[in-house]
């Protein structure tokens, strides 16, 4: 008798790991296949318009230099703006302890690829992917927007981009293979899972502040 509970036990223990895989699978899977469209392939903008700016997602520094994920995502924006798919471009990062600050980086990185420092607005409280886009729209104002980032990282953003009301479209920015981009890659199902429920109750981001619309200058963000 005591045998039998415990097999039944096991069996009932065994359907709810199993219908956890099920359920962490299941959102991944959706989150992926409900942004595809949303990518931006062969560089075909024939249908987008009226773009208000690119956001390009932080990554590691490296000894005051962006890592190689970061280094291809803002040449990857920078060539976005130069061929005239956005008017503004928005640094999203890190930047909550002083001697940590991938904004400066990013935003340095691009003047000296010869992009306005005007045109440029950085995000100094990007500290999450979550955070980067609530921000985008509630204090830098944007609507329309081309977010770039990895194409593994893309559809998590769309789809927090989706759900906060933001018309997004995503370019990905993998012209290389990167170290470790297996643990990343099963890292990123937990955080779509996780995303996924914070989309439902839209939190509100670690920091908000005062409005800075995308419209006027980037300069207004310095800090240096």
């Amino acid at each position: 008798m005591k045998s039998k509970k415990v097999k039944i036990i096991i069996i009932v223990l065994l359907a709810l790991f199993l219908l956890a895989i099920i359920l962490v699978l299941g959102i991944n899977y959706y989150v992926i296949f409900s942004t595809k469209k949303q990518i931006i392939k062969d560089n075909d903008f024939s249908n987008i318009n009226n773009i208000d700016c690119i956001l390009i997602l932080g990554a590691k520094i490296w000894d005051d230099g962006p890592s190689p994920m970061l280094n291809d995502r803002l040449e990857t924006g920078i060539n976005l703006y130069k061929n005239g798919v956005a008017p503004k471009i928005i640094m999203s990062g890190d930047h909550h302890l002083p001697d940590y600050d991938e904004v400066n980086v990013m935003k340095n990185f691009a003047i000296l690829e010869g992009i306005p420092s005007i045109d440029i607005f950085m995000d100094h409280a990007g500290l999450s992917t979550y955070d980067s886009i609530y921000r985008a729209k509630e204090i830098f104002k944007a609507q329309n927007i081309i977010i770039v980032t990895q194409e593994y990282h893309l559809y998590r953003a769309l789809y927090i981009a989706k759900k906060l009301g933001l018309n997004a479209y995503g370019v990905s920015a993998d012209p290389r293979e990167y170290a470790g981009q297996t643990s990343r890659e099963i890292r990123e199902i937990l955080a779509r899972d996780k995303d996924f429920v914070k989309s439902i109750f839209k939190p509100k981001p670690t920091y908000l502040g005062e409005e800075i619309p995308i419209s006027g200058n980037g300069d207004v963000t310095n800090d240096k």
